[in-house]
């Protein structure tokens, strides 16, 4: 039973074994970006008008508050591991260090699905406001290859979603600074569109629209908050960068917070905006953004805003399918998955099959399976790796192996338990179906470590 629990210092992993080396390129400037890349997207251009429609109303600016809150102190924690273990694998790493080797596949192994799953259910996203932009021109993609697979609704497959994760993954074959180089250009043009959109839309701004202004209660804002989590997913994915930064020990933590000061500033003054031109009962629709630009006669904008939502998806499937590769490479790394999948491509640098593999199983899951009633299961997933790296500071903080410096979480041990038990909250807001799919999903993990992982775990040589 030892060997469950049997850690690794940071040295182990600064001096891992084989040829495997990623390359450090990136600034904190570029972490900053692919932070918002990550972030702005789906929950932006989506989440505010459907939770305010049916959960929060117009108090939607508090769920996002208590959402950026959870997220700060989280952040915060995850600010001294990055700093602390600057390595890729974001709290698998961390949990490999501070609890052992069988609590951090099963921590990776909820992040693959969080990653995998975030992937899929935005670049279904991305799909549906790609054909009402194509609309727009007059152009039809047929029905049969625009939806998952309904034959009901004449729906077989969602071409264009498995097309932009095909797409995505090839340019994160190419190497992450030139990813991160188009990462860049996407997320200037969906900043500016949003900042267009809150420029012209605070002169049709009614008050009169934001009364009730918490019409569902305290609860209906917090059950908010548990759902506009989704919008903030994605930050952790920086973390994951961690071998490919120059200076991680000040780089990441300003990457990380920097990234989570921003999201928060444009989501509380886009849910103002939105709810403040139309009421909250009419935006339940898949477009809110776009569509309340649309009522108040501004349509050009409304298409301007459209192209800014698709161009903004495509930065959070890139960055999340850059974590979730990134995940993959450090679990094959240490023999936890085959060791294939930790490769590195000698002229890109970068790990180009399990890029393609994991790719490959998220675009099936995106072009067949519609993914509405999943988004619960990701918020389980990002909940379950804050809770994890939020208690583990504790045990860094003990653990006489971790180098000196770096960043420090303010006002420890407090923040750190306050963290946790704010993210066991958030977990309980959530439905007794996620609760169930989550732990298949761990059964599922724990099966796949002892018939496979364990025996093959490169601890075993030491």
């Amino acid at each position: 039973m030892n060997q469950w629990f049997r850690k690794k210092t940071v040295q182990d992993f600064l001096e891992h074994k084989g040829s495997a080396q990623l390359e450090r390129t990136l600034s904190a400037f570029d972490l900053i970006l692919l932070g918002v890349g990550a972030i702005v997207g789906t929950g932006i251009f989506i989440l505010p008008g459907t939770v305010a429609a049916v959960h929060a109303g117009p108090a939607i600016v508090f769920s996002f508050i208590i959402a950026a809150i959870v997220c700060a102190f989280a952040g915060l924690c995850y600010s001294e591991f990055s700093s602390s273990v600057p390595v890729t694998g974001s709290a698998y790493s961390y949990s490999y260090v501070v609890f052992g080797e069988l609590f951090a596949w099963l921590v990776g192994w909820i992040l693959i699905l969080e990653y995998g799953l975030a992937v899929a259910s935005v670049a279904t996203g991305w799909s549906s406001y790609l054909l009402a932009l194509l609309e727009g021109f007059q152009l039809h993609i047929p029905k049969a290859l625009a939806g998952p697979f309904n034959p009901a609704e004449g729906t077989y497959i969602n071409l264009p979603a498995i097309a932009i994760i095909m797409v995505i993954a090839y340019l994160l074959t190419l190497g992450v600074k030139e990813s991160t180089r188009i990462n860049t250009i996407m997320v200037f043009i969906k900043v500016g569109v949003i900042i267009l959109f809150l420029v012209v839309g605070v002169f049709y701004v009614k008050p009169e629209n934001w009364h009730p202004f918490m019409p569902y209660g305290a609860s209906g804002v917090l059950g908010g908050a548990a759902l506009v989590f989704f919008a903030y997913l994605g930050f952790d994915s920086v973390s994951n960068a961690a071998e490919e930064v120059k200076n991680p020990q000040r780089n990441l933590p300003i990457g990380i917070i920097g990234s989570l000061v921003i999201c928060t500033l444009l989501y509380v003054s886009v849910s103002l905006v939105l709810t403040g031109i139309a009421s909250y009962t009419q935006l339940n629709v898949s477009d809110p953004v776009s569509f309340v630009i649309a009522l108040v006669g501004q349509d050009w904008i409304s298409g301007l805003i459209a192209l800014g939502a698709v161009v903004g998806m495509m930065t959070v499937i890139l960055v999340m399918s850059y974590g979730g590769s990134r995940l993959l490479y450090a679990l094959s790394r240490d023999g936890l998955l085959p060791k294939s999948m930790s490769n590195i491509h000698k002229k890109y640098k970068t790990p180009i099959q399990n890029t393609w593999v994991f790719a490959i199983a998220v675009s099936l899951c995106a072009g067949f399976i519609p993914l509405s009633k999943l988004a619960e299961l990701v918020n389980m997933g990002t909940l379950v790796a804050f809770a994890i790296v939020s208690i583990g500071i504790i045990f860094l903080r003990n653990n006489n192996t971790i180098p000196p410096g770096g960043f420090k979480v303010p006002f420890y041990p407090v923040l750190p338990i306050v963290s946790f038990l704010l993210c066991l909250f958030l977990m309980s807001r959530l439905s007794y179906h996620t609760w169930i799919a989550c732990g298949i999903w761990f059964v599922i993990g724990i099966i796949i470590y002892f018939v496979y992982g364990r025996k093959h775990s490169l601890m075993n040589n030491d």
